[in-house]
């Protein structure tokens, strides 16, 4: 769960764009996942970090006394390891605990595979398959898990989905009522 108030439940990303028309992707798909979660993202703009498997959930030098927003970033398997192979993106967050209190998700990522994503958008329902993906990875980073069912987006690989079936519905609406935690 994120430590948003009632009142608030807003996320905050940024974006690292890979070419001209992949910002508007991401943005559909943080659209979806806000519509299924009812969580609210508040976008912070672009940016120029890269991502890593060891991205600090709070940089304060670089971000202030607050916790980093979410990175949406287009990378390359040079750059993200994780990436290399059939592998189209990733998505997850940091947690922490304050004792008395349940664990919430302070920051996260999402990692695209630019250059198979780029072969990707060629193809003719290819922005569908790539905001699927953003999508997919996205509800990593708010704690949905792959399941075993193909019919689902959160399918490990993607057998066609191009949005959230029913299943996925459910749980990212289970997600977006998490306890607040505004003390974090």
């Amino acid at each position: 769960m994120w430590p948003t108030t009632r009142a608030a439940r807003s996320i905050t990303w940024f974006a690292r764009i890979w070419r001209p028309g992949t910002e508007q992707l991401i943005r559909e798909s943080i659209a979806a996942v806000s519509t299924a979660t009812g969580l609210q993202f508040v976008y912070d703009g672009l940016t120029s970090e890269a991502p890593s498997v060891d991205r600090e959930a709070y940089q304060p030098d670089r971000y202030g006394k607050k916790w980093a927003p979410i990175l949406i970033a287009w990378s390359t398997p040079g750059e993200a390891p994780e990436l290399e192979g059939r592998v189209a993106g990733t998505g997850g967050s940091s947690s922490i605990q304050v004792p008395g209190e349940p664990y919430v998700y302070v920051s996260g990522q999402v990692l695209l595979d630019a250059p198979g994503l780029t072969e990707t958008l060629a193809y003719p329902e290819g922005p569908a398959l790539v905001r699927a993906v953003i999508m997919h990875e996205l509800a990593h980073v708010v704690g949905l898990d792959h399941v075993n069912d193909r019919t689902q987006l959160m399918y490990e690989e993607n057998s066609g989905q191009l949005d959230f079936a029913a299943g996925d519905r459910a749980g990212l609406a289970v997600l977006g009522t998490g306890e607040c935690v505004p003390r974090i």
